[in-house]
């Protein structure tokens, strides 16, 4: 292949060419004037140089990737008789003789054409035995898929992670053999999937959800899948609720997602649903734009209050189905309008048992090329920022000359967009759609609705948190989410950085989650008993997992000392502790997000504890693993009850677990 011809491109030329004033051909990774003169290029160093890839160029790359991958493969096979494990060494009598562990954090999350690091006694798997076999690594990508169409998953996501994990429960294994939990009881959707070939939207399997685990043919007591895709009959003859039932699902709106997004105005939208109710034939009040926001409020009211009291979803979903008739026409309303429009799938997505592949009215994506009837949420929050930007929502200009209650508006919606776009591009390890550096603006003001008008806030008591302090203190954690995402698990600079500067980074992290934690608003406005974030014990739980992923081997530390590995196990374990408070305090959301969190952190816990370089026995009696491992698995059977996905991973700790109580009653008869 000719080099010169597939080159990628990039957009200014180099520091040397441009300070001599010498045309440059921007060729990347070196321009040809410093490679003529035999000198370092300064696209060699630019972590944040951007450029234009040839497709050809991307190709090629792809096709080495693929060379190695199969030499690495043959170089596997040849040793399997004789297994590396990373990290410790060794197993005797439960002793190790290394104090550290080596992460995979460079080898690349997509599953390889003949390679899978968990082969039964050094051997590969065919695709089909990889998928069927139930692994930690193959649940989170189910997981995982549930909220994306698409193969990829990042290094945030813990997939990796997951795999080293899986490598390290060798130590179990009186062998050292493959730690086996068994074999999927679902249908074998990864093994269905070409993980190597492009993302499609539209793969019969990819959207085929009933077959995907966690989706049973009648999923929502006697509303089968069919029917929320495809209503049966019309949904004309469909009215509101009593007004009772209204104003309690609005009240638990505006108490629990309106203090994680708040993109609507509270006192508009109680005004505009008291109207409705009093004047129902008013047609000054009958607007589609009205009736899109009042059905959706009803729709993520009742979802999210049954991601806290575990009930059916038949309600939301028919409410949620009824909006969609009046989103076309709300849509076009104006950009504001349909930025927020967008922005209440996304919410709805957050908490419904569907999960976050969002359904999605089939005219609004043939606008943007896709011909699917949903997807998924990361999608859509993409679209919702891509909107935001072509407002210019995130440059100072844009609120110029704006009085204050609508500018602090905007920014509450355009920071509403933020967090999401953090919390599921995190989650999934997927690109961020808008880059911090990139946002001119200051956050919104922590005042309430009623306490605005366009010269400022008025009327504010300095001695009661406002409820808007709660999504303006969500937002600090989602912006510490932010660095740790880019700091320990995207940034190259960082990576190659000496082991000081590299310790400095995790510390600064550390101390931003403590200051993070130590500053909650106090007292929590006592606005409804089941709402998750209300509770100290909610930011406890944050706090304890973002510690997780921040100690956990990552590119920053692949390697870990004692010391992290001592944090890391104490991160997972009060995080896990933390949520079965709330599971016990009847505040714990059992939605999507906290299935893949709780995950992690069990999977953080049990690394933690099987990677101890001491005697594994001892430690796991005086650390009580045994006992956070059995909360999970409570929390994990309640989860099983609305995501049937959570009964695999039911099957991994239960497995695990029993090996542990094995070792302990072992020392005991001893």
């Amino acid at each position: 292949m000719d080099n010169r011809v597939v080159t990628a491109v990039a957009r200014t030329s180099c520091q040397r060419c441009h300070k001599r004033k010498k045309k440059c051909d921007r060729a990347l990774p070196q321009c040809n004037n410093c490679q003529t003169a035999n000198v370092p290029c300064s696209f060699l160093d630019g972590d944040q140089q951007s450029g234009t890839y040839p497709i050809a160029f991307v190709q090629g790359l792809e096709t080495r990737i693929q060379e190695l991958e199969g030499q690495l493969a043959l170089a596997l096979e040849a040793t399997r008789d004789s297994p590396v494990v990373p990290g410790p060494s060794s197993l005797d009598n439960g002793h190790t003789r290394t104090h550290n562990i080596e992460s995979p954090a460079h080898v690349d999350d997509g599953v390889g054409r003949g390679f899978s690091p968990f082969s039964f006694r050094g051997q590969a798997h065919s695709p089909n035995e990889q998928a069927s076999a139930i692994s930690m690594a193959r649940e989170l990508r189910i997981l995982s898929l549930e909220a994306a169409a698409e193969r990829h998953l990042g290094s945030s996501s813990g997939l990796s992670f997951a795999k080293l994990t899986q490598t390290i429960l060798k130590r179990l294994t009186p062998d050292r053999a493959d730690f086996v939990f068994g074999i999927s009881q679902g249908d074998d959707i990864l093994g269905q999937i070409d993980w190597d070939s492009p993302p499609d939207f539209s793969h019969p399997h990819v959207m085929n959800f009933p077959n995907i685990a966690g989706f049973g043919p009648a999923l929502f007591g006697k509303m089968t899948l069919s029917n929320i895709i495809e209503p049966s009959g019309s949904l004309t003859d469909v009215g509101l609720p009593a007004k009772s039932r209204a104003d309690q699902l609005a009240s638990f709106y505006f108490a629990h997602s309106h203090t994680l997004y708040p993109i609507i105005n509270q006192s508009d939208f109680l005004a505009l649903l008291d109207r409705i109710y009093q004047q129902p034939s008013d047609p000054s009040i009958m607007d589609s734009l009205s009736y899109f926001r009042v059905w959706m409020v009803l729709a993520i009211g009742s979802s999210s209050r049954c991601s806290v009291s575990m009930v059916e979803e038949s309600e939301a979903l028919l409410y949620y189905n009824k909006a969609l008739e009046f989103f076309e026409c709300a849509f076009d309303y104006g950009d504001m309008v349909a930025l927020e429009t967008i922005m209440l799938q996304v919410s709805f997505s957050f908490f419904n048992q569907l999960g976050p592949s969002t359904l999605t009215p089939k005219w609004l994506l043939m606008d943007i090329g896709l011909t699917i009837s949903y997807v998924d949420t990361w999608f859509l929050v993409g679209v919702a920022v891509r909107m935001a930007i072509g407002l210019g929502l995130h440059t100072t200009s844009a609120y110029e000359g704006l009085p204050f209650g609508i500018a602090n508006m905007r920014k509450r919606i355009f920071f509403s967009i933020y967090m999401m776009d953090r919390v599921i591009s995190i989650a999934l390890g997927r690109p961020f759609a808008i880059q911090d550096d990139d946002i001119e603006i200051e956050p919104f003001v922590d005042v309430d609705d009623e306490q605005t008008d366009d010269l400022g806030a008025q009327g504010r008591d300095r001695l009661e948190p406002s409820m808007m302090a709660i999504p303006r203190h969500i937002l600090d954690l989602r912006r510490i989410a932010s660095k740790i995402s880019r700091q320990v698990y995207g940034n190259p600079a960082t990576i190659r950085a000496n082991t000081p500067h590299r310790e400095e980074i995790i510390h600064s992290l550390h101390r931003e989650l403590i200051d993070w934690r130590r500053g909650m608003p106090f007292p929590l406005p006592d606005l409804h008993p089941r709402v998750p974030h209300l509770n100290s014990n909610w930011y406890d739980f944050n706090y304890y997992t973002h510690l997780a992923m921040l100690y956990r081997p990552s590119p920053l530390f692949p390697t870990l000392d004692q010391v992290m590995v001592k944090k890391l196990a104490n991160a997972a374990s009060m995080s896990i502790r933390q949520a079965y408070n709330m599971h016990r305090q009847k505040r714990f959301a059992y939605n999507w997000l906290n299935l893949l969190s709780l995950f992690t952190s069990t999977i953080s816990l049990i690394y933690a504890s099987t990677v101890q370089p001491q005697e594994l026995v001892s430690y796991l009696q005086r650390a009580q693993v045994i006992d956070d491992l059995e909360l999970v698995l409570q929390l994990f059977d309640k989860l099983n009850g609305k995501f049937s996905g959570a009964k695999n991973i039911q099957c991994i700790i239960d497995r695990v677990l029993r090996r542990y109580k094995e070792m302990c009653n072992m020392t005991d008869a001893n």
